[in-house]
């Protein structure tokens, strides 16, 4: 009985290594999606391999780009500049300008101390009164004499004084007239000795020489000034300013190369602080000096337009035009590379990058510009786009940018 009963059991573990029959159609089935699905995205570039390019980028270029012969760097430099001190020697006690004030021909900038020269000032008034005093009472005494002169000139044609006499009044009248001279003579160097005066007052305030903008101030109320500044803290200059009006764009052309130059050239500047605008110039000279040690000859660049923005010791770009930008050729045009634009099923695309992938961009180009596709419409300033792209490369597609 207990036989039977042990035969009524059910063996689980046979059944659970016996599969389904839904299982075993159900495995070939997700095998088959996901070969689909890799294919599909292997054929959609998102599984394929990086392809190795390489990009440029979007730009805006300016037309003149197109005909200029040669490009030159250096400096904006101020023609007329100047470091402002004394001829006097004294302690600063007033300064009314600062760095970017603006200041006239003739503008008092600064005062020293002047105490001294103005004492000298009041003495050599005071001896012009002195002396001008004295000519009064030398042309009064000359008169006197010049009286007594003819009267007595008078009585010794009559006879009626003696030689003597005559001879005393006539040295007086000559000793008077001498001493008028004198008193006029005295004047003069009296009102020399105040016109010093003046001038020595007039040191101890400094003066603009020109219309100008300080640049730097290199001195402070309660310093020494001093002409030389050789003594232990005194300064020389107390600002130093430049004539913005005489800003000129000094460059250095290769010895080689300054045959293309001439005077009067058109040219196109551009400032490195400023490196959106384009300023015309021309040529102003050619400097006759070849600098050894780099074998070039400095050119001096005017400008046709000024800006307030423009200050000296910008650095500047310049470049030698063959002819004048036109009306038309002011405004930077939006380019790409012509190699970086292709035609795919009828369209014309670039290839925009983003990280380590591309994106297929249309393209409506506007014309041609040397070497470049002027862009009416597609990506924007800045975009990079992959040059020369394979006819493998698809939209999404993996890149590899390599260096050229």
């Amino acid at each position: 009985m207990v036989e039977d009963l042990s035969r009524l059991k059910i063996d689980k573990s046979a059944q659970a290594l016996r599969p389904s029959r839904r299982r075993r159609f159900l495995w070939p089935i997700l095998a088959l999606l996901a070969t689909a699905a890799l294919a599909a995205l292997y054929a959609a570039g998102i599984l394929a391999p990086a392809v190795a390019v390489q990009t440029a980028t979007v730009s805006l270029v300016y037309p003149s780009q197109s005909f200029t012969v040669l490009n030159a760097s250096g400096y904006v430099v101020a023609q007329r500049k100047a470091a402002v001190a004394s001829k006097a020697t004294g302690r600063l006690v007033a300064l009314g300008v600062e760095e970017g004030s603006r200041v006239a021909k003739g503008q008092i900038i600064a005062q020293l101390e002047d105490g001294d020269a103005a004492a000298g000032r009041d003495q050599a008034a005071a001896n012009l009164g002195n002396a001008r005093a004295a000519l009064t009472r030398a042309k009064a005494e000359l008169e006197e004499a010049e009286r007594d002169y003819e009267r007595n000139r008078r009585l010794l044609g009559r006879g009626i004084i003696s030689r003597n006499q005559f001879d005393l009044a006539e040295t007086r009248y000559r000793l008077a007239q001498a001493a008028q001279a004198g008193a006029e003579a005295s004047i003069r160097a009296a009102e020399a000795g105040l016109r010093a005066a003046d001038v020595a007052l007039e040191y101890t305030r400094i003066h603009a020489p020109f219309d100008a903008v300080v640049l730097t101030k290199n001195a402070d109320i309660g310093d020494i000034v001093t002409p030389l500044g050789a003594a232990a803290n005194a300064k020389a200059a107390v600002v130093t300013i430049a004539d913005l009006g005489s800003l000129l764009v000094e460059v250095d052309v290769s010895e080689t190369n300054i045959g293309r130059v001439r005077v009067g050239q058109p040219c196109e500047i551009q400032l490195d602080a400023l490196p959106d605008e384009r300023f015309r110039g021309g040529v102003h000279m050619i400097v006759p000096t070849v600098d050894r040690s780099k074998a070039t000859v400095m050119v001096k660049v005017r400008f046709l337009e000024k800006d307030p923005r423009m200050l000296p010791d910008m650095s500047a770009k310049v470049a030698f035009l063959a002819r004048p930008v036109g009306a038309g050729e002011k405004r930077p045009r939006l380019t790409v590379p012509r190699s970086a634009v292709v035609n795919r099923s009828g369209r014309t695309v670039v290839y925009v990058v983003e990280a380590d992938r591309v994106r297929e961009t249309v393209l409506r180009p506007a014309g041609k510009l040397g070497d470049m596709i002027e862009v009416a419409e597609g990506p924007k300033a800045g975009r990079r786009v992959v040059l020369k792209p394979p006819a493998a490369l698809k939209d999404g597609g993996r890149i590899e940018v390599v260096e050229p």
